[in-house]
């Protein structure tokens, strides 16, 4: 089911307007499907329930929770019309949820990881995930040849975390300690301000 799945979600997601640029079907596959699955092995490492932070078109969270049928994932957005087409697309997957929101309006330290993949520069996207994630649990960011992996250690650091791994575009930032008071910041502040 999950190929099939996949395949129409893709097909989906190509012909809405407002989520993607890409309209080749093979390279949506290959970024939005494949590019996700390679952090199956980080997150099936793990526990706890996952949050797909600005999960925009679905991507990294659907695919992985199709290749990971028995987990809990929460699919997360600031934007109502994009929800609406998460909600619409995933509603014959049971480990999967549609929330809403912002997080920095989020409960602290209650998931065991945050997925980021194009949410925001990765120290601004380290700020957004780790007050999410639970001590001992994972942010999980995409980055490209350009991240900062000293800027996104730091920026860890002041949030109960470190960086744990850095390797083939994927950062791990682990949660060391509970979110620290002042975080998070106010709706805003971590793209405005950020952390250095």
């Amino acid at each position: 089911m999950s190929r099939e799945f996949l395949e129409r979600w893709l097909e989906e997601v190509i012909a809405t307007p407002g989520l993607t640029s890409l309209r080749d079907p093979s390279a949506a596959r290959r970024v939005l499907v494949e590019d996700a699955l390679r952090a199956t092995p980080l997150v099936r490492a793990s526990t706890g329930a996952i949050v797909d932070v600005g999960s925009g078109s679905g991507s990294p969270g659907i695919p992985l929770a199709t290749a990971l049928p028995d987990r809990r994932f929460v699919l997360l957005d600031s934007r109502r019309r994009r929800c609406e087409f998460l909600a619409r697309v995933t509603g014959e997957l049971q480990n999967i949820e549609v929330e809403w929101g912002r997080a920095e309006s989020q409960a602290t330290d209650e998931f065991g990881v945050a997925l980021a993949k194009a949410l925001a520069p990765p120290p601004v996207a380290a700020e957004l995930c780790l007050p999410l994630v639970r001590p001992g649990g994972v942010a999980i960011l995409w980055t490209g040849e350009t991240a900062d992996p000293a800027a996104v250690g730091s920026v860890a650091t002041k949030i109960g975390g470190e960086l744990e791994s850095h390797a083939d575009g994927l950062m791990v930032l682990r949660k060391v300690a509970s979110t620290p008071a002042g975080f998070p910041r106010r709706s805003g502040m971590a793209a405005k301000r950020p952390l250095e």
